[in-house]
């Protein structure tokens, strides 16, 4: 089911993207994103172990490499100007809210282009999860997969237990909880 919705997501996305065109203006930005995003690692196997580096986060608060020790946890690639993670964030601030309470650790990594415009995003809609915009010591450390939105759950044991590319569905990101 979830592998119909992508494909019906893709085709959507290509010819809104054709529909559309290119901004003479943007096109450099977009050469360069394009550019980054082909080196891009693909998404980790399950089973693989990723170490979440300390971080300070986007509201100047610091995360330590050790909050996600013993504790379930989603990183949440995401970026103001991604329409897919538009329709997902709101999701994953419910998400939030329902569990962090219950052993859940979330943090979310903005690829924004300027760290201000990831700030003014999460606070115009209210969005609480912990969130850090990507330095490159941060993608040096947790590379961005390829794609956007990108969301992995790692277990106690920061062993990646689900990754995901693409826009998750409010089912799917509710599914999510099953690995507290």
């Amino acid at each position: 089911m979830q592998t119909q919705r992508r494909a019906v997501l893709g085709k959507l996305s290509a010819a809104a993207v054709l529909a559309v065109g290119l901004d003479p203006k943007l096109a450099w930005s977009q050469t360069d994103v394009a550019t980054q995003e082909s080196k891009a690692p693909p998404l980790p196997a399950e089973g693989a172990r990723i170490q979440v580096p300390a971080m300070t986060l986007l509201d100047g608060s610091a995360f330590g490499a050790g909050q996600t020790k013993g504790r379930i946890t989603v990183l949440y690639w995401w970026a103001s100007t991604c329409p897919f993670c538009a329709q997902q964030s709101p999701e994953m601030q419910t998400l939030w809210q329902a569990y962090r309470g219950k052993g859940l650790q979330m943090v979310g990594l903005s690829v924004d282009k300027k760290a201000a415009d990831a700030q003014a995003y999460l606070q115009k809609r209210g969005y609480t999860w912990p969130s850090a915009w990507v330095t490159p010591e941060i993608q040096k450390a947790l590379p961005k997969p390829r794609g956007l939105p990108i969301t992995l759950v790692l277990g106690r044991d920061s062993q990646v237990l689900q990754a995901e590319k693409g826009q998750l569905f409010p089912e799917d990101v509710a599914q999510l909880a099953r690995w507290l």
